[in-house]
């Protein structure tokens, strides 16, 4: 148990001098169990989720470079579901067939489809980026439009997409937490438990881990960002 205080201590200190949390350290035996548990379930779901966010959305934002037609009708659906609030989306998605229903598939489908924004925007924003002449030069040297992409294109535009995944990490970290309301788990369960209960230990105990989660993923993408750039 003083391991778990330990860790959760270490989180810029939030937890080290308000007595009020004290009952996080000093309650059953089981809850650095349960958190441990819980929070492998979120890092689970939010893994999963960017991992199909990014496999779908950075194709998608290679295509509409391509095909500018396709730009309103890809960015508009995206920031359609950006703009569903999380639960109601959470909800909509539960009677839908094959995807829907209680559990960690519908929140992973719910998580892929907040995460697609900030990756595809960045994506096309990147790539468009890349300076006119860079291209002419390529196409002159006889690149083909493969090559373009791969050799000139991606690898310059891959710090703005290196962006857009780091905003989509941490904002689906967040959300991740509202997947135990349909039964998805994750440290929501904590939450949504403290809210029931009006019990505030509860709440810290599944919000404090998912602060901390979200400060780590951050500074990790961004120290990969900064290492990008140099």
């Amino acid at each position: 148990m003083k391991a778990m205080w330990g860790s959760l201590s270490g989180c810029g200190g939030l937890l080290g001098r308000p007595p009020a949390l004290a009952i996080l350290w000093t309650g059953p035996s089981t809850l650095p169990a349960e958190i441990a548990e819980l929070t492998l379930e979120h890092l689970t779901l939010v893994l999963v989720s960017m991992a199909i966010a990014i496999a779908v959305a950075v194709p998608a934002g290679i295509l509409i470079t391509r095909r500018a037609a396709w730009r309103p009708w890809v960015l508009g659906f995206a920031n359609v579901m950006q703009t569903i609030p999380s639960l109601a989306l959470f909800g909509f998605l539960i009677p839908v067939p094959l995807i829907g229903g209680i559990g960690k598939r519908t929140a992973i489908v719910a998580l892929v489809l907040y995460a697609l924004l900030p990756i595809l925007r960045n994506t096309l924003v990147g790539i468009l980026g890349v300076d006119s002449a860079v291209r002419e030069s390529a196409v002159a040297m006889g690149m083909t439009g493969s090559q373009l992409l791969w050799r000139v294109e991606m690898p310059l535009a891959a710090r703005t997409i290196l962006a857009g995944i780091r905003v989509a990490t941490v904002t689906t970290i967040g959300t991740a937490t509202i997947a135990a309301a349909i039964g998805g788990g994750g440290l929501g369960v904590f939450i949504f438990r403290g809210i029931a209960s009006v019990d505030t230990a509860q709440i810290l105990a599944g919000a404090v881990p998912a602060a901390c989660i979200a400060l780590a993923a951050d500074a990790a993408l961004g120290l990969l960002e900064r290492r990008w750039r140099n």
